[in-house]
């Protein structure tokens, strides 16, 4: 049975992106679900976040250009039953690299399938660069869904269409059919503000479906776990955050019962 893979993308940094991808795949795994965190940004902050050397080599760039056995690059995490392809610099020549060669974007999906169809993983996660490059790209065309963590802004809307009419093109070339949204994650959540609320309801008007009802709120502790290496789950286990992410992987999985009952 195929892993279902998930993307977590959005082209603006600093909107939770990365804390999401961690946090969420932790929680899964707290919650005895096998996870595969896959970190595509050659900034490597998923990497650094869970406490993992951004080594020489390790990365996933050796995959996508020679074909290497990406199976063999998974390392383990502190997280019991979450482990990590990790990122390094050299992911930020990969561009150049791998607009030359032939079905450039399907290139993840490739080196990806062996581990998905091994079943070896409950879920698998991508943790995109903060754009929408070919890299970010190979991450859709490779995934069964997007998750889109959106900072409570003025900007969130604009920024969510440019997301959607990437995958509406992606879909539509078929470099990826089937993509689809998976969720849309609220993050930076501050109660005390009329902005957030605002933003939240307007996401909410135009995309009622996509719209997790779960919201990640502003949190020192968030801030502060990735210094340690750590998920604010093992960081801050009491924690608004970690209580946030919990609660959206509670929500995440009964979507996916509802969706496919084999990976609930």
């Amino acid at each position: 049975m195929s892993t279902p893979i998930f993307s977590i993308a959005n082209q603006k940094g600093g909107v939770g992106k990365t804390t999401t991808a961690i946090s969420l795949a932790s929680a899964l795994a707290e919650r005895k679900k096998r996870v595969l965190l896959l970190d595509l940004d050659s900034q490597a902050n998923a990497t650094s976040g869970l406490g993992l050397p951004k080594t020489e080599g390790r990365s996933i760039l050796s995959a996508l250009l020679d074909d290497a056995d990406a199976a063999a690059l998974v390392q383990p995490t502190s997280v019991p039953g979450l482990d990590l392809i990790a990122s390094e610099l050299d992911l930020a020549g990969a561009e150049r690299e791998l607009a030359g060669l032939p079905a450039y974007l399907q290139r993840l999906r490739t080196v990806l399938s062996p581990i998905a169809e091994s079943g070896k993983y409950d879920f698998a996660f991508i943790d995109c660069p903060p754009s929408l490059n070919i890299l970010t790209l190979n991450a859709f065309c490779a995934s069964d869904g997007v998750i889109i963590p959106m900072q409570c802004e003025y900007f969130a809307l604009e920024g969510i269409s440019v997301i959607l009419r990437m995958i509406d093109k992606l879909r539509e070339a078929g470099a990826a059919p089937a993509l689809a949204v998976e969720g849309i994650v609220m993050t930076m959540y501050d109660v005390r503000t009329n902005l957030s609320r605002q933003v939240t309801d307007e996401i909410k008007t135009h995309f009622p479906q996509a719209l997790y009802s779960t919201l990640i709120p502003r949190s020192v502790r968030l801030a502060e776990a990735p210094s340690h290496g750590q998920s604010v789950l093992a960081y801050a286990p009491d924690s608004t955050g970690a209580a946030a992410y919990r609660k959206l992987a509670r929500e995440f999985l009964k979507r996916r019962a509802a969706k496919d009952p084999a990976h609930a």
